[in-house]
């Protein structure tokens, strides 16, 4: 039996999926009532990344954490395909920002986001081929379960940022 199968990994995916799904919830709901002039300013091609990373973090979250714990799927595979997606999603956020016409300190406030989506998604996709084809992947479920939680924590930060509250990144910090 594969280590995230047993014990505590098993008891962090459900952590997880549990979380995620609460979370996209109160997403689609704090989206739903608040009102469009409500939310933060800025150019609509930054507030369309920002709320779709949040929608995707918190997805990706919960997809990897309940295909993980189907009986008989290994981790790794859900891990290395949604890596793939988020990969992809962040390249097309990359080029979307950088072809808007938001001003330059607009686009560099996306640069931790970007950061911070590459990591996790580089991550997860490099840990879950390595889960899947090393043949002790002890370490390598325990790096997928870390870019669920920072999934999750990402998620948080832009929907926070979203619904205008307040810019979370380090430098408005």
């Amino acid at each position: 039996t594969p280590l995230f199968r047993s014990g505590s990994y098993r008891d962090l995916l459900i952590a997880v999926a549990s979380a995620a799904g609460a979370l996209t919830g109160l997403l689609f709901v704090a989206l739903s009532v608040t009102p469009r002039r409500a939310l933060v300013s800025g150019p609509p091609v930054i507030r369309q990344v920002r709320s779709a990373a949040a929608l995707l973090a918190f997805t990706n979250a919960l997809a990897v954490s309940l295909f993980g714990l189907v009986p008989g799927t290994h981790l790794g595979y859900p891990a290395a395909a949604l890596g793939v997606v988020g990969l992809l999603f962040t390249a097309a956020g990359i080029r979307s920002t950088l072809a808007s016409e938001a001003s330059t300190r607009e686009k560099l406030g996306q640069v931790w986001l970007i950061g911070f989506l590459l990591l996790i998604f580089g991550a997860e996709l490099v840990a879950g081929v390595a889960s899947v084809t090393v043949a002790h992947p002890l370490g390598w479920d325990e790096l997928i379960c870390n870019a669920l939680v920072g999934s999750l924590l990402v998620g948080i930060g832009r929907a926070w940022e979203m619904i205008g509250e307040r810019d979370t990144g380090l430098v408005a910090s």
